[in-house]
């Protein structure tokens, strides 16, 4: 059981990671192609674009970090709690954990089983993991999940940047559309398959976000075209 949550939770980070790559790619495509519609200063284009991927990177790991944050501080109130409550009742955690099996559909004979079973070995985990699905003393870092997303956007970044960068001015926008698209279904399909949801529409969706993205930047970098 253990050996699968664990497994879970990794599927879970890789997952984010895929996530936050994509943000990098749609994000930073979106700017650049902006600022290259608007001029064609190379030099202009990455300051645009390292900038972009800076606050990008900032703002993703930043996010995560109070998110996992709040999350963790509220896993351990909970810990808390239920220790609380078993030092000062611990009948009525009894009672607690056999409800939650009772609810299951176990029997009453068969969940009171399962409880002194639960109370003789570590009734602090059985507890906080039957109630709040925590697995006690297992909490994920703030800090590793915010470097974790500052280099999945860091590294989806990095396709839209290096293209738009490196192609002749004649093909530069068009070029780094179609790296833009190929990256994004990438992405889309690793993101479903980790995720074990549809394949095709997880990609559609993630290349009309991304097209859409661009042509708007890129209609506001005509506007303002120098």
């Amino acid at each position: 059981m253990k050996e699968a949550k664990n497994f879970s939770q990794q599927l879970n980070i890789l997952r984010a990671g895929v996530l936050g790559a994509n943000d990098g790619i749609i994000s930073v495509a979106g700017v650049v192609i902006g600022v290259a519609s608007a001029t064609h200063n190379l030099w202009i284009i990455f300051l645009s674009a390292a900038s972009a991927i800076l606050a990008g990177a900032f703002s993703m790991a930043g996010g995560e970090y109070v998110s996992v944050s709040t999350q963790k501080d509220t896993e351990q109130a909970a810990v808390a709690r239920e220790e609380k409550l078993l030092e000062n009742n611990p009948e009525l955690a009894k009672k607690s954990l056999v409800d939650i099996y009772l609810a299951k559909g176990e029997s009453h004979e068969h969940a009171q089983w399962l409880v002194d079973k639960a109370f003789s070995k570590n009734a602090i985990e059985h507890l906080v993991e039957e109630k709040y699905g925590i697995e006690f003393g297992e909490y994920t870092s703030p800090w590793h999940a915010a470097i974790s997303s500052f280099i999945a956007f860091a590294i989806g970044s990095i396709f839209p940047t290096i293209t738009i960068l490196l192609l002749p001015f004649s093909v530069r926008i068009v070029g780094t559309v179609i790296i833009v698209i190929v990256s994004l279904l990438s992405t889309g399909y690793v993101s479903a398959k980790l995720g074990q949801a549809p394949t095709v529409p997880a990609m559609r969706r993630n290349v009309m976000i991304g097209c859409l993205t661009m042509l708007a930047t890129y209609v506001i970098g005509q506007l303002f075209s120098i």
